[in-house]
């Protein structure tokens, strides 16, 4: 448990970008570029006068990915790769002051990582910090009022063109992390960020015959940034967020969830680019019921893209999870629309894990 001291909260403005740690930037950027859509926007490398790494910086709608590569074997980078894969190691906060910021959050219990910094080229001045939170993920505290350039300094612009795939915003990022320590995390963005609880759920409501996992979502209620907290309940066999856990090698992110106002378009425009997605049990359309009633989307088409509806007292929402994006049974991305819908899916939930048992299943690890 983390100790509280009598300051307040870091104030929040929205999510900056989202780094990925990833074994070659290039062949990553070229992908997410031509399968999910995203503009190439700049990069940083030796070209720039970036001599440990190589950086390229993706854009679609308000989504901004960070890809970024080691050069050499040695460094953090590299060591993180060898442990975990691809996989996300920043999660950077936009916010007003980044100094302020960063002594809040370290006053109420953080982890210190980076202390707070000035980065300035010609187009201004961007102040930044970071602190620990599950695993070896960070959030950066990120402040750019006073910075005009494309993403940061060190960067040039990149111009190349993705298309668009009509991806709008991150919805919410999902962590999964070991048994027991929920809600240590749960306290942990609580008491440092205060966020509440917005929703939780057990393994009475997230099950098969096979496995399940507790779940609670917390959210700041002024930004709405939100983040669930998974961990592993022992059951018959292995859950997919121990399997996470196991190729992750620890804590991380599992899922970064996308925003998108026409589900249909964007899942179709998705599978003609060559994203895969995992696939629902025929009966879970025959069984949908009341969930379906009054939708605006023809039903036929959602069965034959494997969208998933869900509803709650305020709307209804569509859902769909990529498969995982490296070899590891690890990060994966799902497209999401909500018509009013404030919920995560619950009444999809027994439909998902069955459909990642079966991913496990081929795998062996199930």
């Amino acid at each position: 448990m983390v100790q509280v001291a009598e300051i307040g909260v870091p104030v929040l403005e929205g999510t900056d970008h989202v780094e990925l740690w990833v074994g070659n930037a290039r062949q990553a950027a070229y992908h997410y570029r031509t399968a999910f859509g995203f503009d190439v926007i700049a990069y940083a490398g030796p070209e720039t006068g970036v001599r440990d790494r190589a950086s390229y910086v993706l854009q679609q709608g308000k989504v901004r990915l960070v890809l970024t590569a080691p050069l050499q074997p040695e460094g953090d980078i590299a060591d993180h790769l060898r442990l975990h894969g691809d996989g996300v190691r920043t999660i950077a906060l936009r916010v007003e002051d980044a100094t302020a910021a960063y002594e809040a959050a370290t006053a109420r219990g953080a982890r210190s990582v980076a202390e707070p910094s000035r980065a300035e080229d010609e187009h201004g001045v961007v102040t930044w910090a970071s602190i620990a939170t599950f695993g070896d993920t960070i959030h950066t505290f990120v402040e750019r009022n006073e910075y005009s350039g494309v993403f940061w300094p060190g960067y040039r612009a990149d111009n190349r063109s993705g298309g668009g795939v009509g991806l709008r915003f991150i919805d919410h990022t999902v962590g999964n992390v070991d048994t027991g320590k929920m809600d240590d995390w749960i306290s942990f963005y609580s008491e440092v960020f205060g966020f509440s609880v917005f929703q939780e759920f057990d393994e009475k409501d997230i099950a098969t015959q096979y496995s399940a996992l507790r779940s609670k979502v917390a959210r700041d209620p002024r930004t709405q940034i939100t983040m669930p907290i998974n961990e592993p309940h022992v059951g018959l066999k292995k859950s997919q967020i121990q399997e996470y856990l196991d190729y992750y090698r620890g804590s991380g992110i599992q899922h970064i969830a996308v925003h998108t106002d026409d589900i249909v378009s964007t899942v179709q425009e998705m599978r003609d680019r060559g994203v895969e997605f995992l696939t629902a049990p025929g009966t879970y359309y025959d069984a949908l019921g009341d969930r379906a009633a009054g939708i605006d989307e023809d039903l036929d088409r959602l069965r034959s893209l494997n969208i998933l509806i869900d509803r709650d007292d305020d709307g209804y929402l569509l859902q769909i999870f990529t498969r995982p994006v490296g070899d590891r049974p690890t990060l994966f991305f799902e497209v999401i629309q909500r018509k009013g819908c404030k919920g995560f899916g619950k009444g999809n939930f027994k439909a998902l894990f069955e459909s990642i048992e079966r991913e496990q299943a081929a795998r062996g690890n199930l």
